[in-house]
């Protein structure tokens, strides 16, 4: 029987869309059309060793490690607004995966592989928050963030090709308008738990998104468990998705900070 998580995702329809400033071929056109964006590639091992006995035995639930990607030939061209909804326009490639604690988000195990157990309530493919952006990075800019969340929150630099880009560590500010304001879209957004450590980081869609009726809406995209709901009070399902932030609630309260890698 299927899970209830993954019936609600099969019906599921967001009332929530990212309208970009730039042609989506321009921005995603060589994901779609070269190896750089193939599902195949996006892992350290080659496809053919994804679900080997040697596999299974090195990376066990969690499965192969991703690859490195070169920044992109034209990243140096383009501008801060390009560069940044490009990152959004990467990560939104993955909308409806699952929520696994995976390092590559195509890597589907087959039945009796190792899982660590998630809302999901199946194995299958899917990543969970912060591979979903260090993945992101990584295949949109050659941006390298670890994939442990807590290191990523702290990380002072990552490496870009042969140089090393500055974490711009922003405070945020309390207000739900103040801080639209301070932030951009692709900053990354870390969330304390109860405990007060940081568990979660999201992609900011800032000025991009917009909801059912096409107005402009904060969003976010990340990778996340149950409890959020749309506009509408309907449960988001699981895994990778387009979320509303709310001023009051957990992503707003919890907040601890935001890191910026594409300066003004």
């Amino acid at each position: 029987m299927a899970s209830l998580s993954a019936v609600a995702a099969e019906g599921y329809q967001s009332p929530y869309s990212l309208k970009y400033t730039h042609p989506l071929e321009s921005l995603i056109g060589d994901l779609q059309k070269t190896p750089r964006g193939d599902p195949k590639l996006t892992a350290e091992i080659p496809f053919h060793e994804w679900y080997s006995n040697a596999a299974r035995t090195k990376f066990g639930a969690w499965g192969p490690q991703r690859r490195t990607y070169p920044e992109p030939a034209e990243w140096p061209r383009w501008n801060a607004s390009f560069k940044r909804e490009r990152i959004i326009a990467t990560a939104a490639r993955l909308i409806g995966h699952g929520y696994q604690h995976h390092h590559v988000p195509d890597w589907n195990p087959p039945q009796g592989w190792p899982w660590k157990e998630t809302a999901v309530g199946r194995n299958g493919p899917g990543v969970d928050c912060s591979n979903l952006t260090a993945f992101t990075y990584d295949q949109a800019a050659g941006i390298l963030l670890d994939g442990d969340v807590h290191k990523q929150a702290e990380m002072r630099e990552a490496r870009q090709g042969n140089g090393r880009l500055p974490a711009a560590r922003i405070t945020l500010p309390g207000s739900l308008e103040e801080r639209a304001a301070a932030l951009r879209t692709g900053d990354l957004l870390y969330v304390r738990n109860k405990s007060g450590s940081i568990s979660h980081v999201v992609l900011w869609a800032g000025d991009i998104g917009a909801d059912a009726a096409g107005k402009p809406v904060h969003l976010v995209l990340d990778s996340h468990g149950e409890g959020e709901k749309d506009d509408a009070g309907k449960p988001i399902p699981v895994g990778v998705r387009l979320r509303p932030y709310r001023s009051g609630e957990w992503y707003h309260k919890s907040a601890s900070h935001a890191v910026r890698y594409i300066p003004d």
